[in-house]
């Protein structure tokens, strides 16, 4: 393959432990995160091993020549490029444009007469429904594909730029954003969020608008913006019910939550639930919503740096997804902690806060940590130069050197 693409090693060598295993591997993520450079990434990858150039077979179907493909026709053409000898890698980009695409790929991974292995990408919850898991269940290994970590995001602008300190480097990510095209030569902030804000309207008309045949477009967009201003704070429907009725507009809470699943399922926003730790239960109110990426707030709603403690927050939460993590707001008693970690039989905690400027805000974020009496290991996540070891156990580290730990 020619395309000339930046290593993603990460999503690279985990998704080729996954090459010849006869489950559909489902690329998921919001519109221009990298899933088709990862693709080509792969493709390369088994040029490499030595499988024939005509054994890869690659589908855009986000191209205008597929906008109204058909399932049969498509199968029929799928059918017809795959290797006469020897296994077929097949994949199928932004396979949710073709309506009812799983029962195609269900049927060319199941029937012996066919000899591929397969790997879809998406970006709305089309990928994940009821009516794909109905088809594909047990079948599927599901990849999630984020926008740069901190770590990509320092290697990919090196390439094309001098950087600056780590640490200082790190406000440029929470303000830019890691959509990978927006690092891959200089850009001027206008730039950079007039491309963030062509991502944001492509998914918000092509993945929520158009797809759901939504009518009140401007009250989505409003609950859009309530969201990204809200960063880092707890809410629930009602209280964007309440914000929308202020303005003067109507919207009942039903709706507001349609959307903001909605939103979740495009991708743009991320629900993160409340977990009540005495009560070992997730709270079905009161959630934190954080964002795709830290550039959308910024490109959306105006740049502002008193927002940044919350992107701080935000920051974090997606580096533990990226790490396998399952998340939550932690709720103990009346305390909240930022985060609660947890991956198989492992947990940790972790409180976030931009500048611990006095004792007040010491005792907030370390004490609320220490109310809890269990030995998982509890983090300070700060953007001080903070000394290094513990205060009562309690591990204190700069944001930076954290997002670069693994």
């Amino acid at each position: 393959m020619s395309k000339e693409i930046i290593e993603r090693p990460v999503y690279v060598q985990r998704i080729m432990r996954f090459v010849d295993i006869p489950s559909i591997k489902v690329l998921t993520g919001i519109r221009r995160c990298g899933k088709s450079s990862i693709i080509y990434l792969i493709m390369d990858e088994l040029e490499k091993r030595g499988i024939p150039e005509g054994n890869i077979v690659y589908y855009d179907f986000s191209e205008p020549e597929w906008e109204d493909g058909k399932m049969l026709a498509v199968f029929e053409e799928v059918k017809a490029k795959l290797a006469p000898a020897g296994r077929t890698y097949l994949f199928l980009d932004e396979v949710q444009e073709i309506k009812s695409w799983e029962r195609m790929v269900n049927t060319l991974n199941q029937k012996r007469e066919f000899d591929v292995d397969i790997y879809v990408s998406g970006s709305n919850s089309r990928m994940l429904s009821t009516e794909i898991e109905t088809y594909l269940t047990g079948r599927i290994i599901t990849i999630p594909v984020w926008t740069l970590s901190f770590a990509e995001y320092l290697d990919f602008k090196k390439r094309y730029m001098e950087l600056g300190r780590t640490k200082d480097e790190l406000y440029n990510y929470l303000e830019f954003g890691g959509f990978p095209a927006t690092h891959l030569r200089k850009m001027e902030r206008p730039d950079i969020y007039s491309m963030v804000k062509d991502i944001y309207n492509t998914v918000i008309f092509n993945d929520i608008v158009k797809r759901n045949q939504i009518r009140k477009v401007d009250l989505l967009e409003r609950i859009v913006k309530f969201a990204f201003a809200n960063v880092g704070s707890i809410f629930s429907s009602s209280s964007i019910s309440k914000y929308i009725k202020s303005e003067q507009r109507k919207i009942d809470v039903e709706t507001v939550y349609s959307y903001l699943e909605k939103l979740s399922g495009a991708h743009i926003l991320k629900k993160c639930s409340r977990y009540d730790l005495k009560g070992k239960e997730i709270l079905k109110t009161f959630e934190k919503y954080y964002l795709a990426d830290t550039s959308l707030r910024h490109a959306i709603i105006g740049f502002d740096k008193d927002a940044f403690s919350g992107l701080l927050e935000n920051v974090v939460y997606l580096e533990l997804l990226r790490r396998g993590y399952d998340v939550y707001v932690g709720k103990y008693n009346d305390l909240e902690i930022d985060f609660v970690a947890e991956k198989q039989d492992e947990r940790v905690y972790f409180q976030v806060a931009q500048e611990i400027r006095d004792e007040k805000t010491m005792e907030r974020e370390y004490e609320n940590l220490l109310k809890i009496q269990d030995n998982y290991p509890k983090y300070v996540l700060s953007t001080q130069d903070l000394a290094a070891g513990n205060y009562k156990g309690i591990k204190s580290i700069h944001i930076a050197d954290w997002l670069l730990s693994i």
